[in-house]
């Protein structure tokens, strides 16, 4: 159980580093989306590369941090039977969750989008806007990081649920615990 436990700490560890530097790309999205809108409106200058850059990092925060918002129950979930429930009925739908829903959408996601990533690596793809920047193909590479990251978080949401059924949750630290609900 210990190392079930660390399992879910480096997972939610990993998620949470990356949730700390992706963050840091809104700034960047809103610097650069002013940058852009000052030169166009103020000085009457087109910037396409800056353009795309401020799209790409919307697309690349987005995706780089959609396991630290899982990890913080950020997305969408229906609370009819979660809200006030208590910690091992919690811990049973976050566990069914991962199995019946993240999984096979994580599969599909992968075998439908790996071909397209690869494609656009092979033509070393770069922006369709003239003059915008080259390097789309990292872009789309974070479809794939997108995929990694929901799925280790799925797969610690799942090992925590073996903690709390195992009456071991204890070996969390507090951060990692469910909060509300009862036994």
């Amino acid at each position: 159980m210990r190392i079930i436990a660390a399992i879910v700490r480096a997972i939610c560890g990993f998620n949470g580093i990356l949730g700390r530097i992706f963050s840091w790309f809104s700034l960047g999205i809103v610097l650069v989306c002013f940058v852009v809108v000052t030169l166009r409106y103020v000085f009457r200058i087109g910037a396409v590369p800056l353009q795309d850059l401020y799209v790409w990092l919307n697309g690349m925060m987005f995706m780089g941090i959609a396991g630290y918002t899982l990890m913080r129950d950020g997305h969408v979930r229906v609370d009819i039977f979660y809200r006030d429930a208590p910690t091992r009925r919690r811990a049973l739908v976050d566990m069914f969750g991962a199995v019946v829903f993240v999984a096979p959408f994580l599969v599909v996601l992968t075998v439908w989008s790996l071909p397209y990533v690869e494609r656009s690596w092979a033509l070393r793809e770069g922006s369709a806007n003239v003059g915008g920047l080259p390097g789309l193909y990292v872009l789309k590479s974070f479809v794939m990081v997108f995929v990694v990251v929901i799925g280790l978080q799925a797969l610690a949401m799942f090992l925590r649920g073996v903690l709390v059924l195992a009456g071991r949750e204890e070996l969390l630290p507090d951060r990692l615990r469910y909060s509300g609900g009862e036994g």
